[in-house]
């Protein structure tokens, strides 16, 4: 139980839907209501299968570019505090790319947009992905795997959930209500990445003591 609260709740401050919630309203403004819950319903499924494929193939990842599982948690936890910090300073959509007027051209021009931008960047991106495959490494008993995937398919229960009602979500907390609750999950998010930091060094500094 502690191993699936602990994963849920590191999983759904990094991903943030709430600071997806004006990027997904400014872009299905023009959408009917049944339309932006296809789309929510889709971004949801992208983002699950995203968590699963970086979860399994994590290992396999670390093997190929010879990256140790300390590297890859202080690279992940750089990342992870970055993105909070962004959320801290109300800087989430620059983070993400999002205010490049091209890359907003591209977006509009898009059929579908629960791939990207949606699931990715701004849902599963690379301190999701960074975090999970840290997971993969640290838990690989069956029942621990099976706690992480439960943990995965809550998170992208809430991620429909909230995408879903995310036009009544702005009608109810405002720009400033969302911004409030962002930067306040931005600070866990930067809590979140020091901590996975200082026990990579810690590792780190253990290790050396150990071999001298």
């Amino acid at each position: 139980m502690e191993l699936f609260l602990v994963s849920f709740g590191a999983l759904f401050s990094i991903m943030n839907p709430l600071g997806t919630v004006p990027v997904f309203v400014s872009l299905t403004t023009d959408s009917a209501k049944k339309e932006r819950a296809v789309i929510a319903f889709w971004t949801a499924i992208d983002v699950f299968i995203i968590l699963i494929l970086s979860f399994f193939a994590g290992k396999y990842i670390l093997s190929f570019f010879g990256i140790s599982l300390n590297a890859l948690k202080i690279a992940g936890g750089l990342i992870i505090a970055s993105s909070g910090f962004a959320l801290l300073t109300g800087k989430f959509r620059e983070h993400k790319g999002m205010k490049r007027q091209r890359v907003q051209d591209d977006i509009h021009a898009r059929d579908s947009i629960s791939l990207t931008p949606l699931a990715i960047p701004m849902l599963a991106g690379p301190g999701t992905i960074s975090l999970l495959i840290a997971y993969n490494q640290e838990y690989q008993a069956t029942i621990q795997v099976f706690t992480l995937i439960m943990a995965m398919l809550l998170v992208t229960l809430l991620i429909y959930v909230v995408l879903k009602s995310a036009h009544h979500i702005v009608r109810v907390l405002g720009a400033s209500g969302i911004n409030g609750l962002s930067r306040i999950i931005g600070f866990i998010v930067i809590a979140i990445g020091v901590q996975y930091i200082i026990s990579s060094v810690m590792a780190i500094v253990e290790e050396l003591l150990r071999v001298h």
